[in-house]
């Protein structure tokens, strides 16, 4: 860093000093009683302070203070006031289409190429919106890339019924996407000893299998475990992403033993599997701005780095939406969902609770407590599983599961349904208890990856394609 640089940052820090203090509203909403609303006269001041930050007057370090001045602006709103706030961005500091059409015209009566290509310029400059300068200046504030961050968190579901505000959506997701370009990503270890700033915001984001206490997480960074995230120098207090890995000797099958607290640390020496158990987004944010293919590959270059010995790197992974495909289906084709040994088997059960059919079984409560049901369940739960996660596509052609779209497109295979795997009220609610691992075999994932996202063909193991035939 130049001492030119070090100045210039100096005397920002204590011109915007108190943006600082307003880190933790950058995340949340404000609190109602002391949120402003934005009346007409708020509005149009609004308006002249967002052309201000575009007149760009008195030098880098009043640029900067102006912008600071609008995110306070923005912090202090109600909900209605900020979704007026980012209605304004979007309809008053959109494209001049005027000036957009005008030089298509004198494009269209160019007289040659030199004339061509002034147009052309004054046309590339015309068709970026003003917003995207303004929304640039926020890149150089202490905060100011997580502030746009949660900006995009609190645009994104207005986005989806208005278009107008959908533009806007797009233009911060352009911004993000070159501002979170892997390139500039950094991977860290978590362990116990890091920061309690970061670890707490670890049991906050983690969004796959909570963590429970600090002696949850503590187990959780013990020796025969590894904890990576990707960081953002402009947000080095913020993981982007993490993922937590287990080392062990097999290939895990269930994640309540994996995460018994009680359960002896493993020796890392030992182990001949990594198993990927949990991947958690940390910025809603960041929604469609992809880092955990990159992620995974830097991971498994760590961990072979630092255990060679180790064979096999799969994943234990939830299929959250199963249970909601499957209701669909029993309602939609009924018995003729399973086959005629199925059916003879569940209408065999021998109790008086009433019904028996999959659909009344997955509602009785603790069913998978009951030997009786879960032998009658298990086939036909396994071979649906295997139907949903290999032939049930999107219209695009995507696997309809997101957890398996993300791990085909990073090319691993579908290799083992397990029964009973997670058995938390969430497990069953979206996955009825089954999880997945998903195998990457470094010789196989080129080949994985291309097969998928050329014609949607899913990998999958010799034991799920005979699932498939039954």
């Amino acid at each position: 860093m130049t001492d030119r640089t070090s100045f210039i940052d100096g005397v920002y820090d204590f011109t915007v000093s108190n943006l600082r203090t307003l880190k933790a509203r950058w995340r949340s909403p404000p609190n109602s009683t002391q949120a402003l609303v934005l009346t007409e006269d708020g509005a149009q001041k609004l308006r002249e302070q967002m052309q201000d930050c575009l007149e760009a007057r008195g030098g880098e370090v009043s640029a900067r203070a102006r912008a600071a001045a609008l995110g306070r602006t923005y912090l202090a709103l109600s909900a209605e006031g900020r979704e007026r706030f980012l209605r304004i961005l979007a309809t008053d500091f959109d494209i001049d289409r005027v000036a957009v059409a005008a030089a298509c015209q004198r494009m269209a009566h160019a007289r040659d190429d030199n004339e061509k290509r002034r147009i052309e310029r004054a046309l590339r400059l015309s068709l970026e919106p003003p917003r995207l300068k303004l929304l640039t200046q926020f890149n150089a504030l202490p905060n100011g890339v997580k502030f746009l961050v949660d900006m995009r968190a609190e645009l994104m579901p207005l986005a989806r019924k208005d278009e107008t505000l959908a533009s806007l959506d797009r233009d911060l997701h352009f911004l993000l996407s070159n501002w979170f370009d892997e390139g500039f990503l950094e991977i860290r270890q978590i362990t116990w000893d890091s920061p309690a700033a970061l670890l707490e915001k670890l049991m906050v984001y983690e969004a796959v299998h909570e963590i429970r206490s600090w002696s949850d997480l503590k187990n959780r960074l013990e020796a025969d475990r590894r904890c990576f995230a990707y960081f953002h120098p402009r947000m080095p207090d913020e993981p982007l992403i993490f993922v937590e890995v287990a080392l062990v000797q097999g290939m895990a099958d269930n994640v309540q033993s994996l995460l018994d607290e009680t359960a002896p640390v493993g020796d890392p020496a030992a182990a001949d599997t990594a198993i990927f158990y949990s991947i958690s987004n940390c910025q809603r944010g960041l929604s469609g701005i992809s880092f955990g293919d990159f992620l995974i590959k830097r991971v498994v270059d760590r961990l072979a780095a630092e255990f060679p010995h180790l064979s096999r790197y799969a994943t234990l992974s939830p299929m959250p939406g199963f249970r909601a495909w499957l209701d669909k289906r029993i309602t939609e084709e009924g018995e003729d969902l399973l086959t005629p040994t199925e059916r003879r088997a569940i209408e065999a059960v021998q109790d008086d609770a009433g019904e028996h059919n999959l659909g009344a079984l997955l509602e009785r409560p603790d069913w998978w407590e009951d030997s009786a049901i879960t032998q009658v369940m298990k086939g036909p739960l396994l071979r649906l599983g295997a139907r949903y996660l290999v032939n049930e596509k999107t219209p695009r052609g995507r696997a309809l599961d997101p957890v398996a779209h993300f791990h085909l497109s990073n090319g691993s295979r579908v290799e083992r349904i397990n029964w009973l795997g997670d058995l938390s009220p969430k497990g069953l609610q979206q996955s009825a208890g089954l999880m997945l691992n998903y195998l990457y075999r470094l010789q196989d994932i080129e080949e994985n990856h291309e097969g998928y996202t050329g014609d949607g063909r899913v990998a999958t193991s010799p034991i799920v394609a005979k699932l498939l035939k039954t």
